[in-house]
């Protein structure tokens, strides 16, 4: 015979204090939740904006490949950059080259940069195909555990430049730097490159042509 299956009770008696009371009370041991499901199975509802991989990528007519830009925010701000290609998000690959103005090969939205009419011809340049957005995604920096390290080791993880970083900044550098040597005014360009972008009084940026 097979053993009945043991029920767990689904009340259990409390004593409660005071004369009025009653004494005892029956109290739920599971409580019921305080509100239901509209639907037994949520559904996804329809939605009409496109996916952020699916939408558009426009960029500015006045930027084109080996276009020099000067950037309006960020670290770098003031500083002339000369503009590599599109990323798939959107965003710009710019490089400064390090060498003359210390921006290395980086990310930027193009609502932040200004368009000059300096351009170089960079079809030449060949850019390492590792270059996308997955390579420039920010690091997260951990704390270590107190099972790691020292006790009073508290300290995140300080953020280095990788060796494959330092290749590649070095790789593209060789290569602007060669083409701003090919060009006329090549004493010009490496002042210009490395000189910072300013304003004084009464100068004001859109009577300018850049």
């Amino acid at each position: 015979e097979m053993a009945e299956k043991t029920r767990k009770p689904r009340y259990a008696t409390k004593k409660i204090n005071g004369d009025k009371n009653g004494g005892e009370r029956k109290v739920r041991l599971s409580k019921h939740p305080r509100s239901y499901p509209t639907e037994e199975r949520p559904r996804k509802l329809r939605s009409r904006r496109k996916a952020f991989s699916q939408h558009k990528r426009r960029l500015r007519s006045s930027i084109t490949p080996g276009t020099v830009l000067i950037l309006v925010a960020g670290k770098h701000k003031g500083k002339r950059v000369v503009f590599l290609k599109q990323l798939e998000t959107g965003l710009l690959l710019v490089t400064g080259p390090y060498h003359l103005n210390g921006c290395p090969l980086r990310r930027i939205n193009q609502i932040y940069v200004m368009a000059t009419a300096t351009k170089m011809d960079i079809s030449g340049v060949k850019l390492p195909e590792r270059l996308n957005d997955q390579y420039f995604k920010r690091m997260k920096l951990k704390k270590p555990k107190h099972t790691e390290g020292e006790i009073f080791d508290t300290k995140k993880e300080e953020y280095t430049v990788s060796e494959e970083r330092k290749e590649d900044q070095v790789t593209v550098d060789t290569q602007i730097l060669d083409v701003i040597r090919k060009r006329e005014d090549k004493k010009f360009m490496f002042g210009y490159m490395g000189s910072m972008f300013s304003l004084k009084n009464h100068q004001y940026p859109h009577k300018m042509k850049f």
